[in-house]
C-alpha cells in the first residue's frame, strides 16, 4: 500500500460551510419566509381584525333592519317615524330646543 496522505481539512471546511449556510438558509426561512412564523402572526392578526369587522357589520345589518321593520307597513313605530321626519326636514317643534 502507498503512504497515509496528510489530509488539508478543506474538503471539511467546505463540507462544514456548507452545512451551516442551509441550516442557516432554512432557519431564516422558517421565521421569515412567505410560510413562517412572522407571516403566520401577521394572518392570525388580521384574521382576528376581519372577525370583529364582519361583527360589528352583522351588528349594525341587524340594527337597519330593525329600524326598517319598525318603518314598514306591518308595524310602524310613530316615534321613529317623527324622528326620521324631523331628520330629514329639520323641523321642531314650538316648545323644543334644538341644540347642535
Amino acid at each position: 500500500m502507498g503512504a497515509p496522505r496528510a489530509q488539508t481539512g478543506i474538503g471539511g471546511v467546505v463540507y462544514f460551510v456548507g452545512v451551516v449556510g442551509l441550516g442557516l438558509y432554512f432557519t431564516f426561512a422558517s421565521v421569515q419566509g412567505d410560510y413562517g412564523l412572522f407571516r403566520r402572526v401577521q394572518i392570525e392578526a388580521e384574521t382576528h381584525a376581519l372577525l370583529n369587522e364582519r361583527d360589528a357589520l352583522s351588528a349594525q345589518i341587524a340594527d337597519l333592519r330593525n329600524r326598517t321593520k319598525r318603518l314598514s307597513d306591518d308595524y310602524l313605530d310613530l316615534d321613529l317615524l317623527d324622528e326620521q321626519a324631523r331628520n330629514v326636514l329639520g323641523v321642531a317643534r314650538a316648545d323644543e330646543v334644538v341644540l347642535r
